[in-house]
């Protein structure tokens, strides 16, 4: 189903912070002119579930009153199948590696996040996009319990696997290994897919320079942005060579704000579910030599001077 685009936008934002989710999130709560921000939800990832909840929590207070109102529901805390996994290493045990964080407001609802989305998809059928910016098992649990939800939904926006390289495993971006299953699920339903993998998002880096414009904005949103940043630009340089760290989640967010941001292409995208050395890996058809019908728009370039501009004058709308 698919209804006349409402303006602003209805979005779940559903993820793992994790520091470059955060960082989204405040970009889509400082952006009410374009997007509305339905609610938060949290499921296993960068770190575990209690943290991804609390972290959710915290940047809803570091947002302020862009954030007030906004409730969070914590989801899955582990893989449909598989052992569960995180990324400390790279986002820190707490997943949020900053200093002077707000503690959080409230606490999150009694209702869990598979429900709230159901429930939510079904008030506004066809107009809600949900901008996933981690593992989807919740997405994909909502949709073996609700079967029709894929076709009542806009579309699903994830940050997540790549048409080349892995970050995790040298197949295999660490969303798509978090939960290759649920991916699969999600790939294979039918629902309007855009994904912005590692192959765009690593063409979107937190340069020094850009840390230090984050940092000057003069806010505490500004200052703690760019702290994460810089814990972030370490594992960069010592993994990749990079000079910084790749704004991997906030691009999903950026793409559904300024949707011309990206270069987009259609794709039959499969996830490798057998273990091996490939599994998590999202096959992407760029050539169409299979043949068979594209399941995503996958996002292949970015304009990152302008992404960049974007989350800048955002962000230093936040307190």
């Amino acid at each position: 189903m698919r209804a006349v685009t409402a303006s602003p936008l209805p979005v779940i934002l559903d993820g793992d912070p994790g520091l470059d989710d955060a960082i989204a999130w405040l970009l889509a709560l400082a952006s009410p002119e374009e997007v509305r921000v339905l609610g938060l939800t949290a499921v296993h990832g960068n770190v575990g579930l209690d943290r991804t909840t609390r972290n959710a929590l915290v940047t809803l207070a570091l947002a302020g009153e862009a954030g007030a109102g906004v409730p969070v529901y914590a989801g899955a805390n582990r893989p449909l199948i598989r052992p569960a996994m995180t990324a400390a290493a790279v986002h820190g045990e707490s997943g949020l590696p900053a200093s002077g964080l707000p503690e959080p407001g409230r606490g999150a609802e009694s209702e869990h996040a598979v429900d709230f989305i159901s429930r939510a998809v079904r008030g506004q059928p066809g107009e809600v996009t949900l901008v996933a910016t981690g593992p989807l098992t919740n997405v994909a649990l909502a949709f073996r319990l609700a079967p029709d939800l894929p076709e009542l939904l806009r579309e699903v926006v994830w940050m997540g696997g790549s048409t080349g390289q892995g970050n995790r495993t040298p197949a295999a971006e660490f969303n798509a290994l978090a939960d290759p299953h649920a991916a699969r699920i999600v790939l294979e339903s039918g629902v309007r897919v855009r994904m912005f993998g590692l192959n765009v998002t690593m063409q979107a880096v937190a340069t020094p320079e850009r840390v230090e414009r984050l940092r000057t904005l003069g806010n505490r949103a500004g200052r703690v942005s760019a702290e994460l940043l810089t814990f972030y630009a370490g594992i960069y340089r010592e993994r990749y060579g990079m000079t910084g760290g790749a704004l991997h989640d906030p691009l999903a967010v950026a793409a559904v704000i300024r949707p011309g941001l990206c270069e987009m292409r259609p794709m039959n995208v499969q996830v490798e579910t057998q273990e091996g050395l490939n599994f998590g890996r999202t096959v992407c058809d760029l050539y169409g030599v299979t043949g068979q019908a594209a399941n995503a728009e996958v996002a292949v370039t970015v304009d990152d001077e302008a992404f960049f501009g974007l989350l800048l004058e955002r962000l230093a709308r936040l307190p």
